[in-house]
């Protein structure tokens, strides 16, 4: 069965949708940045996330992404998602598992 696809930007997407994309990406989103051919035949990047129910794509550049990142208090000023926001969300939703994302998608951190 293929998911509806959702393409949208990440500040028109709701509060839950967010968090749990910070959850998947910790580290932010930039590198995870992803390219396609819009309906319309233009080039557009956009971070991949996917739920039970929908695959989004969630419209951003690079620029956009680190600024997202940058202006978002729940990461810190390496742009890695806070323990106690990480904390949060996970208890909030602990039904969604991010160790096989986070090993399929994400090197450690460079120190």
């Amino acid at each position: 069965m293929n998911k509806p696809r959702v393409i949208k930007d990440f500040e028109k997407l709701d509060k839950e949708i967010q968090e749990q994309i910070k959850l998947n990406y910790p580290y932010g989103f930039s590198e995870n940045l992803i390219t396609f051919y819009n309906k319309d035949g233009k080039l557009v990047s956009a971070l991949p996330f996917e739920t039970d129910e929908k695959y989004y794509l969630v419209r951003m550049t690079v620029t956009e992404a680190e600024q997202i990142i940058d202006d978002d208090d729940d990461y810190d000023d390496e742009g890695m998602l806070k323990d106690d926001v990480k904390e949060e969300y996970e208890g909030k939703y602990e039904d969604m598992s991010t160790d096989d994302y986070e090993d399929k998608y994400y090197d450690d951190p460079e120190e």
